[in-house]
């Protein structure tokens, strides 16, 4: 079942916010910063679109690919010394849903999701999702780790339910 963002929920209440990327580094001489993206939800550094950071809101005034990563060029941060004041913030953008696919899953969806097994057994709330090459991974507030490859659906009661191999769940 894919999750249709990878982001995290850092809404703390609210207008739900989820993390979309990380600023690594300034690129140049004129304000243009690299930015590590962790969603999947194209458009979010299309032009003119608002994101939040810790510092407030960026408006995007041009972003291109970079190799796996994006120079982008935020409105009114135009030296290098501004550039690297965003240098490891993280930056956020308003969750979206997508009303013509009601029933695919959403990364704020999952965040706070309840998970049971196929026979009912809770098994605890998710707290993170985290980004690993061969599956994404549910992080259980035990701390443990539940490949989304696991997962079989979901209903609208925020319960996730997965089939886990025997010992993935088990204490011990």
């Amino acid at each position: 079942m894919p999750i249709q963002s990878r982001s995290h929920d850092s809404s703390g209440g609210g207008a739900v916010l989820l993390e979309i990327g990380r600023v690594d580094r300034p690129h140049g001489l004129r304000g243009e910063v690299i930015v590590t993206l962790i969603t999947n939800v194209e458009g979010r550094l299309a032009r003119r679109t608002e994101v939040l950071c810790d510092l407030g809101p960026l408006i995007v005034e041009w972003a291109q690919p970079h190799q796996h990563r994006w120079i982008v060029k935020f409105e009114g941060v135009d030296s290098r010394e501004a550039a690297d004041e965003l240098r490891g913030i993280v930056i956020r953008a308003h969750a979206i849903e997508d009303p013509d696919d009601p029933d695919a899953l959403w990364a704020h969806q999952v965040i706070g999701a309840t998970v049971i097994t196929q026979g009912g057994a809770e098994q605890g709330k998710v707290v993170a999702l985290v980004d690993n090459p061969a599956s994404d991974l549910l992080e259980l507030e035990s701390g443990a780790l539940v490949p989304l490859n696991f997962v079989l659906g979901w209903d609208r009661d925020r319960r996730l339910v997965v089939d886990p191999p025997p010992g993935l769940l088990e204490d011990g």
